[in-house]
């Protein structure tokens, strides 16, 4: 079925979307609490869990060297592979922080990988669903940023590096980022690029559910025509996910 995510109607209609858990940040909450409580509502939902979309920065940092993965997170991993096996599609989609997925996770745990915005089909509503990075009037220091993130030349140089020596970097980086020194972000209806972005896409075709991530502040802002846009929020402090029922698309907290 093209473009559409798995419909099983022995199961529950309830598909979950979760972003930004940034696994391995020293900040907020206690990494390793912040672990074993995504672990547990993984372990939640796959009792009438349909799908499982996580929307992007589920790791503060990803790369894959060709023999060497990042050290821990294996009770995320597992617990992931534990919802593929039982036939329940988990899709990943690659944010800024966790841009450097090549075939590990999908080979290892099952997971679909999206590099790019999805759109599919499910219930019969239209879902728009992206981390949300580089979508609408981004700044042009973090595109030329991204662009070379992104390139395969780059990569290719970083890899060569050390495992110690690049991941080591990463978290050099990671500790000048505004999510290590507390800074939160303030959503601005009038401002915001992500929901200008959704209302522009409009103009073009009807999106029932516009669902990003990236942002950080959950919410929800009814646009023309039914649609709604939703931002699913983090698990840095809030522990704040999505839930789609069939019908509604409702924002809750574990």
């Amino acid at each position: 079925m093209k473009n559409e995510a798995k419909d099983s109607s022995s199961r529950s209609t309830r598909i979950y979307f979760a972003a930004d858990v940034h696994l391995g940040l020293r900040a907020g909450t206690n990494a390793a609490e912040r672990e074993n409580a995504f672990v547990k509502w993984l372990d939640k939902i796959k009792a009438d869990a349909e799908a499982v979309f996580l929307l992007g920065d589920i790791f503060d940092f990803w790369f894959e060297y060709k023999y060497v993965v990042p050290r821990g997170f294996i009770r995320v991993l597992g617990k992931i592979t534990e919802l593929t096996d039982n036939g329940i599609p988990v899709h990943f989609f690659t944010g800024n922080h966790d841009m450097w997925t090549f075939d590990y996770l999908k080979n290892e745990t099952g997971m679909i990988i999206h590099k790019k915005p999805f759109e599919t089909v499910m219930h019969g509503k239209t879902f728009f669903l992206a981390h949300g990075d580089g979508l609408g009037k981004e700044d042009k220091s973090y595109m030329l940023l991204k662009k070379i993130f992104s390139c395969k030349f780059f990569q290719r140089v970083f890899a060569f590096l050390h495992p110690r020596t690049g991941i080591g970097i990463a978290k050099i980086w990671s500790k000048h980022s505004r999510l290590s020194k507390g800074l939160s972000e303030v959503f601005d209806e009038n401002t915001d690029r992500l929901l200008a972005f959704a209302k522009q896409k409009l103009n073009e075709k009807h999106i029932d559910f516009f669902v990003f991530g990236h942002r950080h502040t959950p919410q929800q802002v009814q646009l023309q025509n039914n649609s709604l846009f939703t931002i699913v929020g983090e698990w840095i402090n809030g522990k704040e996910y999505a839930v789609f029922d069939g019908k509604q698309l409702t924002m809750h907290k574990s």
